[in-house]
C-alpha cells in the first residue's frame, strides 16, 4: 500500500521572508509543502494547491522561516536545573523557535569530566533530543566539552555515534590555543562543528577567552562575541569581525552595546552574513522564550538595520553557517515556518516598520516539518492577525 503524502498548503500570505539576505522578500502570498518539505511557493493561482490534507488561511499575516536560536544549553527533555524550569523549550517554541542548537549540556548535575563519560553523555543527549522533540522543536544536542586527553580516535567514536557539535571550547579544561587547535582540526576531520567561549569567565571553572586564543583555535562559530556575559574589549571584537571568517554568533545573555559594536563592524566589512543570533540560555540570565525576537528587534531599531534583513540573522545566516535545512524558504528545506503579525497598538504602519522601531511582533502560529505546533502565543504581544486553520 502505497504511502498518502501529506500536503500543506498555507494562502493568503500577507509578506513571505525568505531567510536569504540576497533576496529577503519574496513575492508571494501561498506555499506548498509536501510530507513536512517546501515543494513551492508563489502566487496562488500559479501553484497546484488541490488536495491538501492541511489548508492554513494566512489571513494575510507574515510567513518566515521558523527562528533558529544558535546557542542554548539544554538538559533532559523540557527541564533545566539551571532554572529549576519546565517547559522552556515550549515556551520558546512559542517565541517562534523551531530550532535549537546546543553548545554543551553543562548544565547537567555531576556532569562527567573524564573522557569515557564525556563521550557517553554526549552521545545519550543526541539521542534523547532525537528521539524526544520537546513540542516538536528540532533540539540540535549531544555537544562534548573537550577536556585533556582527548585523542583524535575520541572524535571519531564521537562522530561514528552521531555527534555533531562541540560544546564551547574553554568550559572544559582545555584552556589553551594550541591544544583547543589540535581538537577542533579533529573533530573538523569527522564532520563535527566547534564553537569557542568568548569573553570573560561565565560560570565558575570557566576562563577568560581572548581574541588570540579565539583565533588559535579557529573553530567555526565565535561563540557570543559579545560576551556571555561579559565582552571583551572593543579592538579585540574588531579584530574578531576582521579576521574570522565564520559564523560571529550574537546573544541575547551578552552586552547589547557589543552587540552593536559587532553588527556595525561587520556591516562596514561586508561580513553581515556571518552574523547568526542565540540567546545563550538557560544560564544565569535565565530561559529567554523571546529571546530570538528581542536580538531580531534590539539589532534592527539600535543598529539600523532592515527588519527583514535582521530576520535573516535568526533564520537563514545560521542555516547557511551550520550547514542545516531548515531556516530558509527553499524548495526541499523543512517546512518550518513561524506566522507573525505586527503587534496591536504598535508604532509603524507594517510588521516590518514596527520591528525597526524596536517592537516585537505578535506570533500567531508555529509549523515545524509541516505539521502546525502552537497557535496563539501566549508570550509575544498580541497581533492584529491571526492565521486559521481551515482544514487538517
Amino acid at each position: 500500500m502505497e504511502h498518502a503524502s501529506k500536503k500543506l498548503v498555507i494562502r493568503n500570505i500577507g509578506l513571505m521572508l525568505s531567510g536569504k539576505l540576497e533576496q529577503p522578500i519574496y513575492d508571494a502570498d501561498c506555499l506548498v509543502a509536501i510530507d513536512g518539505r517546501i515543494s513551492d511557493w508563489g502566487r496562488e493561482k500559479d501553484l497546484d494547491t488541490e488536495g491538501a490534507t492541511t489548508l492554513i488561511d494566512a489571513q494575510g499575516t507574515t510567513l518566515a522561516p521558523g527562528l533558529i536560536d544558535s546557542h542554548v544549553h539544554p538538559v533532559v527533555g523540557d527541564y533545566t536545573p539551571r532554572q529549576q524550569q519546565l517547559h522552556w523549550i515550549d515556551s520558546t517554541l512559542h517565541g517562534g523557535v523551531t530550532t535549537m542548537i546546543s553548545a554543551g549540556e553543562v548544565h547537567m548535575p555531576g556532569r562527567p569530566k573524564d573522557i569515557v563519560g564525556l563521550k557517553a553523555m554526549a552521545i545519550a543527549s543526541q539521542r534523547w533530543y532525537e528521539n524526544f522533540r520537546p513540542s516538536g522543536v528540532k533540539v540540535l544536542a549531544g555537544a562534548p566539552v573537550i577536556e585533556h586527553g582527548m585523542e583524535e580516535h575520541d572524535f571519531k567514536d564521537l562522530a561514528d555515534a552521531g555527534v555533531k557539535l562541540l560544546g564551547e571550547i574553554g568550559l572544559g579544561s582545555v584552556k589553551d590555543g594550541r591544544t583547543a587547535r589540535q581538537m577542533v582540526d579533529w573533530a573538523r576531520k569527522y564532520g563535527i562543528q566547534s564553537t569557542i567561549h568568548t569573553g570573560g569567565p561565565s560560570i565558575p571553572g570557566s576562563g577568560l577567552i581572548d581574541a588570540d586564543m579565539v583565533l588559535e583555535t579557529g573553530t567555526d562559530v565565535v561563540g557570543h562575541i559579545n560576551g556571555g556575559h561579559s565582552a571583551l574589549p572593543d579592538d579585540q571584537i574588531v579584530c574578531l569581525c576582521e579576521n574570522c571568517l565564520k559564523g560571529l554568533e550574537i546573544v541575547h545573555n551578552g552586552n547589547e552595546r557589543a552587540a552593536l559594536l559587532t553588527l556595525n563592524t561587520a556591516r562596514e566589512l561586508g561580513k553581515m552574513d556571518q552574523i547568526i543570533l542565540g540567546t545563550d540560555g538557560p544560564a544565569g540570565s535565565g530561559v529567554q522564550p523571546l529571546g530570538i525576537l528581542r536580538m531580531v528587534a534590539m539589532l534592527s531599531a539600535l543598529g539600523n538595520v532592515p527588519a527583514e534583513l535582521a530576520f535573516c540573522f535568526a533564520t537563514g545566516n545560521t542555516a547557511r553557517q551550520r550547514e542545516l535545512d531548515v531556516g530558509l524558504i527553499e524548495r526541499g528545506y523543512a517546512a518550518d515556518f513561524v506566522l507573525m503579525d505586527q503587534a496591536q497598538h504598535s508604532g509603524g504602519k507594517t510588521i516590518l516598520e514596527s520591528v525597526q522601531l524596536g517592537n516585537l511582533p505578535g506570533v500567531g502560529m508555529t509549523i515545524i516539518d509541516g505539521e502546525v505546533r502552537s497557535n496563539r502565543s501566549r508570550n509575544t504581544p498580541p497581533a492584529w492577525k491571526i492565521p486559521e486553520v481551515v482544514k487538517g
